[in-house]
């Protein structure tokens, strides 16, 4: 059975090891060179408590299968009521519904938390993420033609956005990933 839960500090080689294959074989990454565990708990850490990093483990082994976060969508303070999303899962773990769970928790608590719109970049085509994307209520809004250059080819990205508030209403206060925790969808 899995568990959700927020990500601590401890789990930053675990989430470096998941991330890593990502990084080195595939187009999910925008990255080229993968993080060391020490370069993922600055990035937890860079969260401040404010945003959202969780795991999704084995309950009897505790072994992490997944993780994702939150993370600004843009500097400069009028965009602090978006965030751009993101969620991996550990190699021979894909097709076990890790990545919807913890999508779902995400959305959950990021719309707890007052957040406004998640962004998620995808490079295209990938059918296959956009799909589940979509399936939690993601609308493509728009795409960029060759801007990013990985394993000597250039992409195009593709751009997913989510509304978790109410069009045109003023935003409330955000609240602390470290105050609300995980809420489940």
């Amino acid at each position: 059975m899995m568990q959700l839960r927020a990500a601590t500090p401890d789990d930053a080689a675990a989430i470096a090891a998941i991330y890593a294959p990502y990084v080195a074989t595939n187009m999910v990454s925008f990255e080229e060179k993968a993080p060391s565990a020490r370069v993922m708990r600055g990035r937890m850490e860079d969260s401040d408590g404010l945003l959202p990093w969780i795991v999704c483990e084995d309950q009897a082994s505790g072994v992490v299968l997944g993780y994702g976060y939150a993370k600004p969508f843009r500097p400069g303070e009028a965009y602090r009521f978006g965030v751009e999303i993101a969620v991996y899962t550990a190699g021979g773990y894909e097709g076990q519904g890790i990545r919807k769970t913890m999508l779902t928790a995400l959305i959950a608590t990021l719309i707890e938390q007052n957040f406004t719109q998640a962004i998620v970049t995808l490079v295209t085509p990938n059918d296959k993420l956009i799909q589940l994307y979509e399936a939690v209520g993601f609308r493509r809004a728009g795409q960029y033609r060759e801007v990013c250059y990985k394993n000597g080819q250039w992409n195009d990205i593709g751009m997913w956005q989510r509304e978790l508030s109410e069009p045109g209403k003023p935003p409330a206060e955000l609240k602390r990933f470290a105050d609300t925790g995980i809420v489940r969808g």
